[in-house]
């Protein structure tokens, strides 16, 4: 018999006298971020940014296979008792010597995690993370000139893009209430100091928001550049907009961390089968934040429409799509993102 079928067996033995606790339980209890078992990070330091921002220094699991600057990650985070997983950037360069990784949250009102993150959460803690992904990163070839241009938490990506490579000429346009609300703020200011960055730091409490048709003013050679866009649903159309009508959309890249939400419909009672519960909702709020609020345990993923995640059979009635106003009706087949959509009247889900 071969070392691999000796093995094979021995583990096969294991299961049976330790069920219904199996090895790999008692494995993950000893060494959470062994190669092999479910990806996971270490929580080792919070480091406040502002009154309502931090930054998560995780140490990832062996199975974690590094990151592009500019991805993002999957972190699922145990709260009052129910694991919920939100979308965050990495905002560490891809070579850090020690091997972790960090995310700079952002706390939003009403959200759980990212409050918990900010406010809660302790070295020592354990979180699920899936593998980085997404798009908004560089080209193989290093852009002569660059431009960024942010908004709040939009930063974090490009952050995460100017502390991994060294560009020749890159110039950042960022928004943020007022000068304490800069996440990163001293970060880019060094940047500036060593002639790495030109900043254009606008406070829209003072300043007003950003007139993307007066970029020319801060930007004269802005249609020259190649542009990495995040921020508001707002910012990003205006940006779209100005690029397509400028004849350059192909050096326009975007990153939307929420959905634009159209405001329709009157709601309705949503009945989650698996689970025979029925609960009022109107409709604004997405089927999954529905579910969550009554004790459904929803699959999520993105929380944006990207990932999937969230897939589940509308099984009766009908939902809408909230970047569109599409209204999707139910059928056999018929699958839906619950993180998108929500009630345009009475509708039954298959959770």
């Amino acid at each position: 018999m071969t070392s691999a079928a000796l093995r094979s067996r021995a583990w096969k033995l294991l299961e049976m006298v330790t069920t219904p606790v199996l090895p790999s339980d008692y494995l993950d209890m000893v060494s959470p971020l062994r190669a092999g078992g479910d990806l996971r990070g270490r929580i080792e330091a919070v480091h406040p940014e502002t009154g309502d921002a931090a930054t998560i220094v995780i140490r990832p699991g062996r199975g974690w296979r590094g990151h592009t600057a500019g991805q993002y990650v999957r972190i699922g985070v145990d709260v009052d008792g129910v694991r919920l997983w939100r979308a965050y950037s990495v905002t560490s360069p891809t070579n850090r010597p020690d091997g972790r990784i960090t995310i700079t949250v952002k706390a939003i009102p009403d959200g759980k995690v990212s409050n918990h993150l900010v406010r809660r959460a302790r070295p020592g803690t354990l979180v699920q993370l899936d593998q980085a992904t997404g798009d908004f990163v560089l080209p193989q070839a290093k852009p002569a000139k660059v431009l960024y241009l942010t908004a709040g938490s939009g930063i974090t990506p490009a952050m995460g893009m100017l502390r991994d490579v060294e560009f020749d000429d890159v110039v950042m346009v960022h928004s943020a209430p007022k000068p304490h609300d800069v996440i990163f703020r001293n970060d880019l200011h060094d940047l500036v100091a060593d002639e790495k960055l030109r900043l254009i730091e606008l406070h829209t409490d003072t300043d007003g928001m950003l007139d993307i048709a007066r970029l020319g003013e801060f930007v004269p050679d802005w249609a020259e550049r190649e542009t990495w866009a995040c921020g508001p649903a707002g910012l990003l159309d205006a940006v779209e907009g100005h690029w397509t009508e400028h004849g350059v959309p192909e050096r326009l890249h975007t990153e939307r961390f929420r959905p634009g939400v159209v405001v329709t419909g009157e709601g309705g009672e949503v009945t989650f089968a698996a689970t025979d519960k029925t609960v009022d909702a109107d409709g604004a709020t997405p089927l999954l934040e529905v579910g969550e609020e009554a004790g459904v345990l929803m699959p999520s993923g993105c929380r944006m429409g990207v990932c999937f995640g969230c897939v589940t059979p509308l099984t009766a009635g009908a939902v809408r799509d909230l970047r569109t106003g599409e209204i999707t009706e139910a059928g056999p087949g018929v699958l839906i993102q619950t993180c998108v959509s929500a009630a345009a009247g009475p509708c039954d889900i298959e959770r």
